[in-house]
């Protein structure tokens, strides 16, 4: 009931103006963190679940729960529960192969908050404002390391690895790239310039600096997706030669991506020989194992954190290859169904397909640009997943989470009668 019709009642405390700037400025310092932390964002989520938790109408939330994005991280959730009753791993491996589907059900409460909430937008330029300070930063790194923050395998990356900011420099590339648009339609040019040097600046910075070959991948399917989703035929076909006018510069100004490219095949050769260069021989590797432990189990797999067990069944003593013990096959969906069998992988996809669906057909102004933001998460993280496990993994799960929360909840707002 809402306050006015509460007949003398105190209003409810979820309608406290200081406890949902109290959550909204915890949703912003999570995303401000995440690029530098993996401690911090940990500390803020469980004071932001503090926080929001007696704001929430549960009648109300009870009802969204009957949507597929907003039910299916709860779906996802009890299966890796129930899926500890058959794996033969060990309880702190079934326990620990919980957790990174855990965060998946913070989802829906972002979804909500954000859908009543006027300060989603300062959670999206939290993250894009943190992620151009690790973008400088790391340019000075790479100059001086005696810089670093901490002691990383990759100079130029500051904090954490050069796949995390590969990915977080992807997301906000493309998340500019529609206001960069929607700027130059408007004959807006110091905007359209301001947008244009940010995408350079995290571009260069992964021609020249620190790349991740699954972001370069994931680079290519987000130019397709918004050549699709924003352009017109002509256009699109402009932008595809300049892509390739801009691939042809950088392979012939950056020594780094040409090696970065090229050891793909020096991997695959020589994976079994040296395993400090052996990636691409490692993870085909990862997958055939994967795929013969999903043949085994195909309906509901090994259960929950299952993964190493399979893998220990699996080594064998021909090389240093084939003996490879690991927890993550570095492929999401061989991930789920070693674990959870085919009944897991119709749940990711079905949850992937519902965040879909919450993003595409907005239209282009309004509502546009949030839900921009949200489809580009969404597919940044399926074709990333290609590669890695990273629905997942800390980071880059993270940025799906918050990805899919905070523009999905802008996005529903605005949808509303």
């Amino acid at each position: 009931m809402n306050a006015e019709c509460g007949h003398g009642r105190r209003p409810a405390l979820g309608h406290s103006a200081a406890l949902t700037g109290t959550t909204d400025g915890l949703a912003v310092l999570i995303a401000a963190s995440l690029p530098w932390s993996t401690t911090a964002p940990s500390i803020l989520v469980g004071l932001w679940l503090l926080a929001v938790t007696p704001t929430i109408d549960w009648r109300d939330y009870g009802r969204q729960l009957a949507r597929p994005a907003f039910a299916l991280p709860f779906a996802f959730l009890l299966l890796a529960l129930v899926g500890t009753l058959w794996s033969d791993a060990a309880w702190a491996d079934r326990l620990h192969a919980i957790k990174p589907v855990a965060k998946l059900v913070l989802i829906p409460a972002l979804l909500y908050h954000f859908s009543r909430s006027e300060r989603g937008s300062w959670v999206c330029l939290a993250f894009l404002g943190s992620c151009v300070l690790l973008a400088v930063y790391s340019w000075i790194v790479l100059l001086d390391p005696a810089w670093k923050i901490t002691t990383t395998a990759s100079a130029g990356v500051p904090v954490k690895n050069y796949i995390d900011q590969s990915q977080e420099f992807t997301l906000c590339a493309f998340a500019l790239a529609l206001p960069a648009l929607i700027f130059w339609r408007d004959r807006r040019v110091v905007a359209t310039g301001a947008c244009l040097a940010l995408i350079l600046l995290f571009v260069t910075n992964m021609v020249f600096v620190a790349s991740a070959r699954t972001a370069l991948f994931c680079i290519a399917v987000l130019l397709a997706l918004f050549a699709w989703k924003h352009l017109s035929r002509r256009a699109a076909l402009l932008l595809l030669a300049g892509a390739v006018a801009a691939s042809a510069l950088a392979w012939t100004t950056s020594p780094y991506l040409r090696q970065r490219i090229t050891d793909i095949a020096v991997e695959y050769h020589r994976g079994h020989e040296d395993l400090s260069r052996a990636s691409t021989a490692q993870r085909l590797t990862y997958w055939r194992k994967a795929l013969h432990a999903f043949t085994e189990a195909p309906l509901i797999g090994h259960g929950t954190g299952s993964i190493k067990r399979q893998f220990e069944r699996a080594a064998t003593s021909t090389s240093s290859l084939e003996a490879g013990i690991v927890s993550n096959p570095h492929n999401q969906t061989l991930n789920v169904a070693m674990q959870w069998g085919l009944l897991g992988v119709v749940l990711l996809y079905a949850m992937w397909i519902a965040h879909l669906r919450l993003f595409l057909g907005q239209g282009f102004l309004g509502q546009g640009l949030a839900a921009w933001i949200g489809l580009v998460a969404v597919v940044q993280n399926i074709a990333s997943s290609l590669l890695n496990s990273h629905l997942f993994d800390f980071h880059e799960g993270w940025m799906y989470v918050l990805g899919v929360g905070v523009a999905g909840g802008m996005v529903l707002k605005r949808s509303r009668p």
